[in-house]
């Protein structure tokens, strides 16, 4: 039986088996400080009983829309998957819904928020069809997102929280396609 717990910054000794995957975005270590740091509860892991981490989530808090920035409109506030990703010697198991249902519950019961969203590359046909398992859908195409040899375009995918009874939040935008700079606009 694992356990769901936080992840603390010793689990960063422990985590390279996760990390392994080609479609696992890595970070340097200053960033998953960062995160550690400020969204402690948005950090969560699952250990194996032999103590062997086998997957995480770390997301954070954020604020969109063209409100004042000092004083953003709470209808703004939403959770922000940055990174989940499941050791694949554990897929198949329910760790990845565990972790997003941890995420998703810290998003409404800590921070309010509106609605949970996440990038997901397009080509990653295995997650988007978890995450629509899951309630999610996509908002926008956010084209060259990803970096690499070639770009490849994200999905945005949102799924509305109780807040937004009307499902407002996740209306897919139009057009639905975006260039990555119009993100920047937003904030």
């Amino acid at each position: 039986m694992s356990s769901l717990r936080q992840f603390s910054a010793h689990d960063l000794f422990g985590y390279n088996n996760i990390n392994l995957d080609h479609l696992t975005e890595t970070y340097n270590l200053g960033f998953y400080f960062e995160y550690l740091a400020k969204w402690p509860d948005y950090f969560l892991t699952n250990e194996a009983p032999n103590g062997a981490l086998t997957s995480y989530i770390m997301g954070k808090a954020e604020a969109f829309g063209r409100d004042d920035k000092q004083n953003r409109s709470k209808e703004s506030w939403h959770g922000h998957v940055t990174a989940v990703t499941v050791d694949p010697d554990y897929r198949r198991l329910g760790f990845a819904k565990q972790l997003m249902d941890g995420l998703e519950r810290t998003s409404e019961e800590t921070y309010d928020g509106v609605f949970v969203d996440l990038f997901v590359r397009a080509s990653n046909d295995v997650a988007i069809g978890m995450y629509k398992k899951l309630g999610y859908s996509v908002y926008r195409r956010v084209l060259g997102y990803y970096s690499g040899d070639e770009k490849e375009d994200a999905f945005d995918m949102r799924k509305a929280l109780k807040r937004d009874a009307e499902k407002k939040s996740i209306v897919p935008l139009s057009p639905l396609e975006v260039s990555p700079a119009s993100l920047w606009d937003e904030l």
